[in-house]
C-alpha cells in the first residue's frame, strides 16, 4: 500500500496555525496563556537544543530543532501583532534592513538590487566597519556608553566574552596573551589569600575574577569558552561513565575515593 505524501507547509502555513492557536474562541487553552515572559525560557531552550544537535552531528533533527526555534518567533509575533505592536513580516523587514546596512561591502547602495565590485573588501576593513555601523546604531537608539547594549540575560561565559571584546574593540585589552596568563595567575594567589580569610563574599567575588580572566584568556587564544565548557563537561561524563562501567555491580557510592581515583586514572590513560 503506498502511502500518501506529506504535506508541504510554508511559513504562511505556520503562521496561520499559530493564529489559529492563539484563537480566544477555538485556540489551544495553553497558548492562549502564554506571554512574551512566559515563553521566554522555552525559547531559550529551543536554542540549546539546536546547539546540541549541531554539536552531536546530529543533522537528522537539526531541521526539526530549528523548526521548533522558529515556532518561538512566530509565537512572539503573533503576540506582537495581538498588541498592534509588530507583526512577522516587521520582524523579517527590519532584520533584512538591518543586515542591508551592515554589509555595504556586498550591497553598496543598500539595497537588495545592488552588487559590489568585484574587488573584495580586506577582513580588517570589514570589522572595522561592521564596528562602526553597530555603534551608529547603538548611538541612534540612546546607548551611548560601549557596553550599555550587551544583554544581561546572556549565559555568563558568552556575556563576559562579550563585554571583552566591545572594550577591547575600544583599545582597552591586553597587548599578548602573556599579560592575560599573568593576569590569570595573579587572580589564582588572590582567590587562594581570600581562601585563607575564609570571607565568603571576598572568595565569591575573586573566583569571579578568575573566572572572567579564564575567559578573556580563551578569547585571545580564539577559544570559545561556552565549546570548550562544554566539551570539559561532555569529558567529564564520559569519563566517568567509563568509571562506572569499570566498578561492574558495585555503585561508584560504596567505593572509597582512592578506589575512584584508581579507576579515573584507568580510564584517562586508556584515551
Amino acid at each position: 500500500m503506498n502511502k500518501m505524501p506529506a504535506n508541504t507547509y510554508s511559513i504562511d502555513d505556520l503562521i496561520y496555525l499559530m493564529k489559529r492557536l492563539r484563537d480566544p474562541m477555538t485556540g489551544c487553552p495553553w497558548d492562549l496563556k502564554q506571554n512574551y515572559e512566559s515563553i521566554a525560557s522555552h525559547t531559550l531552550e529551543e536554542v540549546y537544543e539546536v546547539i546540541d544537535a549541531i554539536e552531536r552531528d546530529d543533522l537528522e533533527h537539526l531541521s526539526e530543532e530549528l523548526g521548533d526555534l522558529l515556532f518561538q518567533i512566530i509565537f512572539y509575533s503573533q503576540l506582537g501583532k495581538e498588541q498592534g505592536r509588530f507583526d512577522f513580516d516587521q520582524i523579517t523587514s527590519k532584520i533584512t534592513e538591518k543586515l542591508l546596512r551592515r554589509h555595504p561591502h556586498v550591497f553598496p547602495d543598500g539595497t537588495l538590487e545592488s552588487v559590489r565590485d568585484t574587488d573584495a573588501a580586506q577582513v580588517g576593513d570589514l570589522k572595522q566597519v561592521w564596528e562602526s555601523l553597530k555603534q551608529q546604531e547603538r548611538t541612534e537608539k540612546g546607548e551611548i556608553k560601549v557596553l550599555d547594549d550587551i544583554p544581561l540575560a546572556m549565559p555568563a561565559l558568552s556575556r563576559a566574552t562579550k563585554l571583552q571584546k566591545r572594550a577591547s574593540s575600544v583599545g582597552f585589552d591586553w597587548p599578548t596573551t602573556a599579560g592575560v596568563i599573568e593576569k590569570v595567575k595573579e587572580e589564582i594567589d588572590e582567590l587562594e589569600a581570600e581562601i585563607s580569610t575564609g570571607n565568603s563574599a571576598a572568595i565569591v567575588e575573586e573566583l569571579g575574577d578568575l573566572l572572567f580572566s579564564c575567559v578573556n584568556l580563551a578569547r585571545h587564544l580564539e577559544v570559545n569558552p561556552e565549546t570548550a565548557m562544554r566539551a570539559a563537561n561532555a569529558k567529564f561524563k564520559r569519563r566517568f561513565d567509563k568509571v562506572e562501567t569499570l566498578a561492574g555491580g558495585v555503585k561508584v557510592q560504596q567505593l572509597s575515593v582512592g578506589e575512584l581515583e584508581l579507576l579515573w586514572n584507568k580510564v584517562k590513560q586508556s584515551e
